[in-house]
This record gives structure tokens, C-alpha cells and sequence, in this order.
């Protein structure tokens, strides 16, 4: 078999070349190794202190959850196995599930989840919402814990049932304590993988093996819920440097799941012999986050500015390519939702108001401070954006510098507040499955907090008294009302910028199961045939 040579030194340092010539084969006596390219290079592994995704996946090999959605998105006890509360709704009481222990083999208990609950809380905006209501959350015994609110709070089985950034993951109650804004530096979970430090190559590889002591639900799989058995003994979750060189891999035989692939990739893989593409039901919007702490994005004309030199239609071409893979919408919780409106959205027009967008400019009185626009160069689902800024905001006149990195390296300069000249940015992005914009509680994007909130920075009053206008609202029509009035705020102050919906898609080799249908992908449940 002829290998060209830059993919014969990515497959060296995946430890593949071995397995060059044929396709990976499977007996009764082999170690079955299950080979995923990921999405992303894993580098962070503390699924709390960031929203990457592709450390939330990590996060679901090794750890389980108290409560996860089904594949209708309704929540379902996972490590908890019966729940009450009280008839006034104020308070809950839990109890565990026999059998759970972490892969250290010590058993599970409810300080554990306390533990754990507690520091996701900190850092996720309904676990704050929920803790900030709650007047009592503790231990009743080994398997027990209990939640008194001290005010009324409706969403607390959605909470802890939060199935993306942030998820809250139970852990060892030593390892919980751990500060929320420092990074976990031990990886032991319950979940149905273990991870194996010793073979972790941050950005290259990371393994998981099997966890004989995990203890399945009864029910089937469904979504995020119900039994999680893993299928094979190992899996590798590795990281390409590129599609093309990924595709080969997989048409080669020499792995056998690409977790996700963009329009040339998919034109690519169709009607290959022994590879089946999957389009998977859930979908991503690509978002644009700007600086609220710095010039010039501090003015909210400037910002506004931006929003009329978007066109979702330019933006959606230049990344996915394929019409038929995107949608066009300005609905801040996501296309066909049930809070979907498009209250206040002007970027899904055909073409950008670029007159529009110089009169605000000039309104703002910008003088041409520099804007830094971050750019993700290996992250096929944002790698295209950051070009297409560019290209808009100098359309209107701004000045503009692109300052290009891995993707592990924009999560890290992404939480720089300083100045551009000292290191800090102006324009950076996040790629969000449709999960996690449907409710205005949990869409970090309308995080109101300011510094001490998500990335940009946003901030105010106004907007965070229609969340808790919404949170305390039970009535469907109302609900939905204040959901209108918050995006139309959203868009008003530019909290972000929605850059379109395309849907996910995944590809395999013939022999492999396909992915779970979940919002989430997973890798219980498939087996090597």
C-alpha cells in the first residue's frame, strides 16, 4: 500500500501503521479497540472549568451522572435511583442506586454528588440559579442527600439532568473539593470507561478502557440515559491534524469512527466501499462573542455595527458549504425550538448591511482601534469564521489583525481580559449544540454577570430581570413571551451573534454500529461486528 508521507507520520505517533493493509479485523480473542477520531484535539480534561465539547465527551467516558435526558430530551434518574419531593416543590430527597463505586473501587456515596453538585454550581448558570435558591443541600446518610429550597425553583431535575457545557459529572468528593477555577489533576469517575493516564498524549491520543465493575441500568439505551454498557474493551480517541488526512484513515480501515465531517468530507465518503455516513439528529450553531471589557467593543454601537456586517448566508457558505446541511435563523434558543422567534435578529438577511454598519461605526465615533479576531485553525466546525470576520469588519472600515492557533491555545487565550496590545482579543467564537441555547437559564451567551461571567464579558440589569422574570414563570405563553423579550434585548446590546444552524455529521466503517442517537456523542453501546 502506498502512504504518503505526511500521513505516515500522523498514523507513527497514533501507533497505527501496524494495522496498514487491511482493515481492522476482530476475534473472540482479541482486545477490541474501537478507533474514534474526535472533533477536536483533547488537551483539557476538567469538564467544569471549560465548555469545550470535545472535554465534555471525555467527561462521559469516565464519569456518570445523577440524571441524564432520553432520547425525547426528558429527564430520567441515571446514578439516582428514586427521587421525592415534598407537595409545596421546596424540598428534594435522593437516593443512589445500589452498586455505584468509582474506578478506585471505593463506593459511591451522597457526599460524593453533594461534593460535586456543588462545585459544577459554581460555574454553570443553572446550577448557580438553583444553588442561589436553595437553602439546604447535604448528605442524609451514605445514599442519600437532600435539597430545601428556600425559594421556589422548577428546574432543579433539569439541572442536575443538564446534559452539555457544563454537565454535572459526579466525582470523588476528595477530588469535587477542588476549586472550581482550578483544574482536577485526578481523572477518576464511575462511569462506564476508565481513563488510562499513562497513555494520554495531550492533543494526540487519549484511552479508555473498559469498566468491569460499572453497574448498567436495567433499561436501554435512550439518548444520554438508561444502560451504558460498553461494547468493546478499549477505545482511542484520537486527534487528526486535518479532514483529508482523517478520511483516508477511515477509508483505509484504520479507524473506524470520524465523530464529525464537514461538507467536502461528506461528498468525499459517500458510496465509499466499507464506509457508511450517518447524519446524526442533532445540530450546531456557530456563535460570535465580542469583547465588552475592551475598545472598541466596549460601545454597544460598535457592536451593533458588527451585527448589520453579518450575513448568516456568507458565513454559512464559507464554512459548511452545502445548503442543504445549513439552516438560516436568527432564533437566539435555536431553530424550531419551542422558544423560537426571530425577535430582534437583522444578520439573517441575504446580504450584510454594510451602509448600515459605517453609519453606527461612525455614530460610535470609532477612530480605528485595532480589533483582534481569534482564530481556531484546527477546528474544522469554526476554522472557516475567523476569515469571514475579517473580510466583513473590514468591508465597513474597521481595522482588523487575525492572530491564528490550535484550538487548546484559543480556549486558554479566550479567557484573557487584558488589552489586545497585552494579549487579550476583540472578536472570538464557540460552537454550541442547539442543547445548549434552548432555555435563557442555561444559554450561556445571555450570561449577564460581566467579569465574573462567560467570555465577553456581557452585562445587564435589564436583561438578567427578564431571567428571572422567566425562571419564576410557569405559564407556556408566558414563558415564551419573556423569552422574546429577552432575545430581543440580547440583540439590542449585541450579547452575541448567531452564525447560522448546520446539522452534524458522522461517518464509520460497514461493521461498526452506528452512533448512539444522541445530543451528545457517546461510545457505549457500539460494538466491532
Amino acid at each position: 500500500m502506498k502512504i504518503n508521507a505526511g500521513l505516515t507520520g500522523v498514523l507513527a505517533g497514533l501507533g497505527l501503521l501496524g494495522s496498514l493493509g487491511a482493515p481492522l479485523q476482530v476475534s473472540a480473542q482479541e482486545t477490541t479497540t474501537l478507533k474514534v477520531v474526535g472533533h477536536a484535539a483533547l488537551k483539557m480534561l476538567d469538564p467544569i472549568t471549560t465548555t469545550a465539547y470535545i472535554t465534555r465527551n471525555h467527561g462521559y467516558f469516565i464519569y456518570d451522572t445523577l440524571f441524564a435526558v432520553d432520547a425525547n430530551f426528558e429527564p430520567q434518574p441515571q446514578m439516582v435511583k428514586e427521587w421525592s419531593v415534598s407537595d409545596d416543590g421546596m424540598t428534594y430527597t435522593f437516593t443512589l442506586r445500589d452498586g455505584l463505586a468509582f474506578h478506585d473501587g471505593a463506593p459511591v456515596t451522597a457526599e460524593d454528588a453533594v461534593a460535586s453538585v456543588r462545585r459544577w454550581a459554581a460555574r454553570d448558570l443553572t446550577g448557580i440559579r438553583m444553588m442561589k435558591a436553595a437553602k439546604e443541600f447535604v448528605a442524609v446518610d451514605d445514599r442519600t442527600f437532600r435539597l430545601v429550597l428556600a425559594e421556589p425553583f422548577g428546574a432543579v431535575i433539569d439541572a442536575l439532568a443538564k446534559p452539555s457545557s457544563l454537565v454535572p459529572f459526579i466525582m470523588p468528593k476528595r477530588i469535587a473539593e477542588t476549586s472550581p477555577t482550578e483544574q482536577i489533576r485526578d481523572y477518576i469517575g464511575s462511569g462506564p470507561f476508565r481513563f488510562v493516564v499513562d497513555e494520554f498524549q495531550p492533543g494526540v491520543k487519549a484511552v479508555y478502557v473498559r469498566n468491569e465493575a460499572y453497574v448498567p441500568r436495567d433499561e436501554p439505551a435512550s439518548g444520554l440515559a438508561g444502560g451504558k454498557i460498553a461494547r468493546v474493551d478499549r477505545v482511542e480517541y484520537l486527534s487528526f491534524p486535518d479532514q483529508q488526512t482523517a478520511a483516508n484513515a477511515l477509508t483505509k480501515g484504520e479507524v473506524d469512527i470520524l465523530e464529525n465531517i464537514y461538507a467536502d468530507t461528506v461528498g468525499q465518503l459517500t458510496g465509499v466501499d466499507g464506509v457508511e455516513v450517518q447524519k446524526l439528529k442533532s445540530s450546531n450553531v456557530p456563535t460570535m462573542r465580542l469583547n465588552w471589557l475592551q475598545p472598541p467593543f466596549d460601545n454597544v454601537k460598535v457592536r451593533q455595527a458588527v451585527l448589520h456586517a453579518v450575513s448568516q448566508t456568507d458565513f454559512m457558505d464559507a464554512q459548511i458549504g452545502d445548503p442543504d446541511l445549513y439552516t438560516i435563523c436568527g432564533a437566539m434558543f435555536g431553530c424550531g425550538t419551542p422558544l423560537a422567534t426571530e425577535d430582534g435578529a437583522i444578520q439573517t438577511a441575504v446580504t450584510p448591511d454594510y451602509a448600515g454598519a459605517k453609519a453606527l461605526l461612525k455614530e460610535a465615533g470609532y477612530k480605528g482601534e485595532k480589533v483582534v479576531v481569534l482564530h481556531p485553525t484546527d477546528l474544522a466546525s469554526l476554522s472557516a469564521v475567523a476569515p469571514m470576520t475579517v473580510q466583513a469588519l473590514r468591508q465597513i472600515g474597521m481595522t482588523v489583525e487575525m492572530q491564528s492557533m490550535d484550538w487548546a491555545t484559543f480556549l486558554q487565550r479566550r479567557n484573557k481580559k487584558d488589552p489586545v496590545d497585552q494579549g487579550g482579543w476583540s472578536v472570538a467564537y464557540g460552537s454550541w449544540n442547539m442543547l445548549d441555547l434552548t432555555s435563557p437559564l442555561s444559554n450561556l451567551n445571555l450570561d449577564t454577570r460581566g467579569p465574573d461571567g462567560y467570555v465577553g464579558w456581557s452585562a445587564d440589569e435589564t436583561l438578567a430581570g427578564l431571567k428571572d422574570a422567566f425562571a419564576a414563570a410557569s405559564d407556556p405563553a408566558e414563558k415564551k413571551r419573556l423569552a422574546a423579550a429577552i432575545q430581543a434585548r440580547a440583540y439590542e446590546l449585541v450579547f452575541y451573534i448567531p452564525l447560522g444552524t448546520y446539522a452534524n455529521v458522522s461517518a464509520h466503517r460497514t461493521g461498526v454500529d452506528p452512533l448512539i442517537d444522541s445530543p451528545v456523542q457517546v461510545y457505549w453501546g457500539i460494538a466491532k461486528h
